[in-house]
């Protein structure tokens, strides 16, 4: 009898539930559960509009990473109100995710129009300039003799010059009177390709060209580079593979992923971010099919089209047509913070803490703030190239703080001056060495086929695809484009450009072989010196190595060779 009745409380206190909850209104119900998915809404983007007030809507603190002894710090950023300051985002966008979207949505970006110049580089891929002058010039360009300081952007991964944050910091670069021109990476801006040979998130050959184009081409103006997502990784890694002997006065890198490993292991860790994994392999994609009848042709176009990630991605082309081994041998090689120690130039990292695609694991904090040239500021919130400020959201909070810092730097005497020898070994040998007692004579990068008209000028001036003058033709995509002449410019064979003169033609034949040698044995001294100045103790490691275990081999052969030499006068006697 107690086992019924314990059964028939049951049922009458589930009853009594349920008709509690009856008498409950429904407009309570709904209450509660809007109320639910506002908490999840909340967690789910990130939202820090709670904080924010909390906080009197006076926003983050900028945290500075720099070594003590960093001359950087306290010469140049020491002076910059935006990295001593706080951010705060617009309150209508207090997500990470929210600021991300609609960067790439809208962005509010300011309207000019480009002046183009499409630029040849030595094997024959063409890579789009848009150039944002201070003044308006008849011509389009900067004049030679020039000394008005010029700013390189970078893109971000399949972002071009027509991107929301590229324009905010093009235009604000340039209203204070630098000139601006955008690298747009290959096959970006309306541009095909022209060779068989695609940029990646570590092809820093690219920039390398174009630099030293510019470098030769106005002499007397100050080059300063900025990078934006991918580009800042590229950038970085360029800055840490030529040390001093780049040309660039100072840089900025704004939400660089660092480490390509452990941005791919974060990327693919929750569902929003899995969720920005597929859009970005849409993006992927979607360049592919641009080019689909050169990336059929190198890659696996059964996969790409098959890709649901930037890992499977880079699985069908990248690491097919850049000749990569593994997926993660290609993030290994290509990730910007192994180079960070390297890096010589004035150099602004900036990071937000809260990025959605590039996680705050993969700063190399350590190597930064190692680094006396290196000034690395982080803030608690701002999503992924946005940092919206004000009610309208019409400004970018890094565009001001990069600007700023390039302008203090330009202004002191901290800024990087390139060495009188000037940088001679352009091929992608120097860039490729593992700094170890191994060299790795591989390609970093993606490996082009040698073109028929063989490699450009090793000094990186024009090759003999660039033009000596442009001219401007009507706009197309809301730029103007400047076309290549029919003339190319040779200037060995002219006499200018670096001092070289023309070589007269009955004295050719005489030094045709000296030449070939000189051509020859020229490349391999530069290597090995170059080898030496980094790693001298490498070099003596090496021949120790080479000596112990050559040894025996060699131990055998003269113990043969003496041994029938003194053999023949033994039996004589």
């Amino acid at each position: 009898m107690s086992g019924l009745e314990a059964v028939a409380g049951a049922e009458s206190a589930c009853e009594l539930l349920l008709r509690a909850a009856a008498m409950v209104p429904a407009e309570h119900y709904a209450l509660a559960a809007v109320a639910a998915v506002a908490v999840f809404l909340y967690r789910f983007l990130e939202l820090h509009v709670i904080g924010d007030a909390l906080r009197g809507f006076r926003g983050g603190r900028v945290e500075l990473t720099f070594h003590p002894a960093s001359e950087i710090y306290h010469r140049v950023a020491s002076k910059c109100r935006s990295l001593h300051g706080r951010y705060l985002a617009t309150p209508w966008l207090a997500s990470p995710h929210l600021q991300t979207l609609f960067l790439g949505i809208s962005g509010r970006p300011p309207s000019f129009t480009y002046k183009r110049q499409l630029y040849t580089v030595r094997d024959g891929g063409t890579i789009a300039l848009d150039w944002l002058l201070a003044s308006d010039l008849e011509d389009g360009f900067i004049s030679k003799d020039d000394s008005t300081p010029l700013a390189v952007v970078v893109p971000g991964l399949t972002s071009d010059s027509a991107a929301a944050y590229v324009k905010h910091l093009a235009f604000s670069i340039a209203s204070k009177g630098w000139n601006v021109v955008v690298s747009n990476h290959r096959g970006l801006g309306g541009v095909s390709i022209t060779s068989d040979c695609f940029y990646n998130g570590g092809w820093t050959e690219d920039v390398r060209e174009v630099i030293n184009y510019l470098h030769h081409k106005y002499p007397k103006t100050p080059l300063f580079c900025v990078g934006t997502s991918i580009g800042a990784n590229i950038v970085v890694k360029y800055l840490g593979e030529e040390g001093e002997n780049t040309p660039v006065a100072g840089a900025a890198s704004i939400c660089s992923p660092w480490d390509l490993l452990i941005g791919d292991r974060f990327i693919s860790r929750k569902l929003v971010q899995r969720i920005y994994d597929k859009a970005l392999a849409i993006g992927l994609k979607d360049y592919a099919k641009l080019h689909q009848p050169v990336l059929a042709r190198l890659a696996n176009w059964e996969g790409i089209k098959k890709s649901r990630s930037i890992r499977e991605f880079d699985h069908h082309a990248t690491c097919v047509v850049a000749r990569y081994e593994t997926v993660d041998t290609y993030y290994r090689r290509c990730s910007s913070a192994s180079f960070v120690g390297n890096v010589s130039v004035p150099l602004l990292c900036i990071n937000a803490l809260d990025d959605p695609l590039c996680t705050r694991e993969a700063i190399p904090w350590d190597e930064c703030r190692a680094n006396k040239n290196i000034v690395l500021a982080t803030t608690p919130n701002g999503g992924h190239l946005a940092f919206f400020q004000g009610l309208t959201a019409g400004r970018l909070w890094w565009v001001g703080a990069a600007s700023e810092f390039l302008f203090a730097l330009h202004d002191s005497s901290c800024m990087h001056r390139q060495k009188a020898n000037d940088h001679v070994l352009h091929s992608s040998l120097e860039s490729s060495i593992d700094k170890s007692p191994y060299v790795n004579f591989m390609e970093d990068g993606m490996v082009a086929p040698v073109t028929k008209d063989g490699p450009g000028n090793d000094d990186g001036s024009p090759s003999n695809h660039e033009i000596d003058g442009v001219q401007l033709s009507n706009r197309v995509g809301g730029r103007q484009q400047l076309e290549v002449s029919g003339e190319k410019d040779d200037e060995h064979a002219s006499g200018s450009g670096n001092g070289s003169t023309a070589v007269p033609a009955n004295r050719q034949g005489d030094g045709t072989n000296s030449n070939k040698l000189h051509e020859i044995i020229a490349p391999v001294k530069r290597s090995i010196n170059q080898l030496a100045r980094y790693q001298g103790r490498s070099i003596w490691l090496l021949a120790y190595v080479a000596f112990v275990t050559s040894w025996p081999l060699l131990g055998s052969l003269a113990f043969i060779t003496f041994r029938k030499k003194f053999r023949n006068p033994l039996r004589a006697k």
